[in-house]
């Protein structure tokens, strides 16, 4: 297990594929780690060095006190590449992974290749939904609330065809420390990159998916006609699509990345 001691967390990570291949760094929703990306792997680390993590409050990764805010996150990365002496990398973020991607291609371009923001918006949810999250989860706890947070995750189909592969994520989301998941919901209720994100220069793909209630299609193709040259592609999937459809998912990945 390798962990990163940073200025205000401890990040867990991964690392896989060849030291001498561009890096892509892979960044988990919400409620997630980084073994969502599980199935991603095999095929990425083909092409790239691949950097996955636990976003603080996550997983593995360390639970700072309090409230967190996209600076915080974006400079984790940043932290974790500097210690790694990674100077550049591509950046795959997926829903709250999204702003964190947002974040480092405004404030730290020079650290981001191309950029891929899948499952996300440049304003997620409102500031009274994200308030009434964390106060459900003050109330009730992640452990009652996992299943019913993953139904929105994936589609109706998908949870029916595959019981097992959705109890994983139904796991992942309980093993995820309630005091973490309510510091990074902070973040997404004071989060409006919307003004902001013309100014991304770094070559973008947004992914949507045609079922997301969280961050619709309608978001994301708003997204990516603010960020110049920008391109979309939507997914019949939910949320959580790379999870949902992993072949059509990775190869949209690779084929951006690798062009």
């Amino acid at each position: 297990m390798s962990y990163a001691d940073l200025s205000q967390a401890r990040l867990y990570y991964v690392i896989d594929g060849p030291a001498d291949a561009p890096a892509l760094v892979l960044s988990n929703s919400l409620g997630t780690c980084s073994d969502m990306w599980a199935r991603q792997i095999p095929e990425l680390s083909k092409h790239f060095r691949v950097l996955r993590y636990d976003t603080r409050g996550h997983g593995k990764s360390s639970v700072p006190e309090g409230e967190y805010s996209f600076e915080q996150l974006g400079n984790d990365v940043a932290e974790l590449l500097a210690h790694l002496n990674i100077e550049r990398a591509h950046f795959c973020g997926l829903s709250m992974g999204g702003p964190t991607g947002l974040w480092l291609a405004l404030a730290r371009p020079e650290l981001v290749g191309k950029l891929v923001l899948c499952n996300t918006a440049a304003r997620i949810g409102s500031a009274e939904g994200w308030s009434a999250r964390i106060a459900a989860v003050a109330e009730q706890t992640l452990e009652n609330m996992a299943p019913t947070l993953v139904e929105r995750w994936l589609t109706d189909g998908y949870r029916a065809a595959e019981p097992g592969l959705t109890q994983v994520l139904i796991d992942m989301l309980r093993r995820t420390p309630d005091a973490g998941y309510s510091g990074n919901c902070a973040a997404l209720r004071d989060a409006d990159f919307r003004e902001q994100v013309a100014s991304i220069s770094a070559p973008t793909l947004v992914i949507s998916s045609t079922h997301d209630l969280a961050a619709t299609p309608a978001q994301g193709r708003e997204l990516a006609g603010a960020i110049p040259g920008a391109r979309y592609l939507e997914l019949n999937t939910s949320h959580i699509s790379n999870w949902e459809q992993p072949e059509a998912f990775t190869r949209a990945v690779v084929d951006f990345l690798t062009e």
